[in-house]
């Protein structure tokens, strides 16, 4: 799927959840159209491929074509297992950056992914701020994904492998986009 010769940059756009505080799983939010921008930031960005992790909503989902899904059987157990279904789908792939949206981040913009990957090049970890608080896109080089996967558990994505490292460049978007996470409608 991927070459890994001219593409080293994959997005994983994390939309597994229930969105039980939203009212519905939130990859349906606004008729697909939140699913259709995160895939467009992450391709527009510069990410060759994207990989959606699905889970609570399967059916009804409009992938774009410009994308490919998997599904987190255990989408249940919260956002650890999102993450992880979707660096395990890069692991053959030839990717060297993971690139981790949520879908309920809309106005993220490729501009920010752009910044944020190429913040990424030194250290392999970067994530977007917004106002000195942390948020996404969040990028995470192949040679931190096993300690990354080490960590995740419960409803809690990379976060407190992020946070456990003194290396990961912190990158202000806030003229960019607001990052704003949405959680009601």
């Amino acid at each position: 799927m991927f070459d890994s010769q001219q593409h080293s940059d994959a997005g994983v756009v994390l939309a597994a959840g229930a969105g039980t505080r939203f009212g519905m799983p939130k990859v349906l939010a606004d008729s697909g159209e939140w699913l259709v921008s995160a895939v467009a930031a992450l391709r527009e960005g510069g990410c060759a491929e994207v990989v959606v992790v699905l889970g609570a909503a399967v059916d009804g989902v409009a992938i774009p074509q410009s994308a490919s899904a998997v599904v987190a059987a255990d989408w249940a157990d919260g956002l650890s297992a999102s993450v992880r279904a979707g660096v395990l789908a890069l692991e053959d792939e030839g990717v060297e950056n993971a690139v981790f949206l949520p879908v309920d981040t809309p106005d993220v913009n490729a501009a920010a992914v752009r910044r944020v990957l190429a913040a990424a090049r030194g250290t392999g970890l970067a994530r977007a701020s917004y106002a000195g608080r942390p948020g996404h896109p969040v990028v995470i080089a192949r040679r931190h994904w096993a300690a990354l996967l080490d960590t995740l558990a419960g409803d809690e994505g990379a976060g407190p492998f992020l946070r456990s490292r003194d290396d990961v460049v912190m990158v202000d978007c806030a003229d960019l986009c607001s990052g704003a996470d949405i959680d009601s409608r």
